[in-house]
């Protein structure tokens, strides 16, 4: 069977459940914590592997940067067999209480992008699956790690996010603002997939600190550990799903 043009992946080679770092670097970050893990395929933003989390067959697949990338990912993930999407990426904090290195569970996510808008109206929600927010709520509650649970907003415009659209989002009492979740919930869920979000805050647009240039600079040392503790937490969710 042919492959996917952009993943270069074909049906059957992947897992049921995929977890969806944005950077591709990030791929390999969270296959070390994992067993048996094999590259599947590598292009452009993509990277795709399987692996093993306390027995639990598992995909980690990259989406690069905004909405665009991550529909293609999802469309072509969906077209192989794969059922169930987990985001794990970092967002802006939109409300002043969270700080940076704290996690967030989205719930839904504001459409303030265009391609979810190219498959459906605005006004149709874009929301996280059932099943996917309650694993991830259940394994931070059981691991005894604090998590905002809640909406955010989805941008794809990073150096267009004003004062007034901070200000809009933290009226609205949105927790944060990524590039990748409103298209994933609305393409997974009228391809019948499940999908959920979780992220780690990097920086907070309310009170002005915003992540550095490189990965190195970019999260501060709570957030560092943070992203492998969100990694953690995500993995074990997979093994409920």
């Amino acid at each position: 069977m042919s492959k996917q043009p952009h993943l270069l992946v074909s049906d059957g080679e992947l897992t049921d459940v995929a977890l969806l770092p944005g950077d591709p670097g990030r791929v390999d970050r969270i296959a070390g914590h994992c067993e048996n893990v094999e590259t599947v395929a590598q292009n452009r933003e993509y990277k795709v592997v399987n692996a093993s989390f306390e027995g639990r067959r598992l995909t980690v697949c990259s989406t690069g940067i905004g909405c665009p990338s991550a529909a293609i990912a999802a469309e072509e993930l969906s077209a192989v067999g794969v059922e169930t999407l987990i985001r794990v990426g970092t967002a802006g904090a939109l409300q002043r209480d969270i700080e940076i290195g704290d996690m967030v569970v989205a719930t839904g996510a504001a459409k303030d992008e265009g391609t979810s808008k190219r498959y459906e109206a605005e006004s149709v929600p874009a929301v996280s699956d059932f099943d996917v927010l309650s694993s991830l709520v259940e394994v931070s509650r059981e691991r005894d790690e604090e998590v905002h649970v809640g909406p955010i907003a989805t941008d794809d415009a990073f150096y267009a996010e004003t004062d007034e659209y901070v200000r809009t989002w933290e009226e609205a009492r949105l927790l944060a603002v990524e590039m990748e979740a409103a298209a994933l919930f609305s393409i997974a869920r009228r391809k019948g997939m499940r999908a959920g979000a979780i992220c780690t805050v990097d920086g907070n647009l309310v009170e002005g600190t915003q992540k550095g240039e490189t990965e190195d600079e970019e999260l501060p040392e709570k957030a560092k550990d943070n992203v492998d503790r969100m990694i953690a937490l995500a993995l074990e969710a997979t093994g409920r799903l």
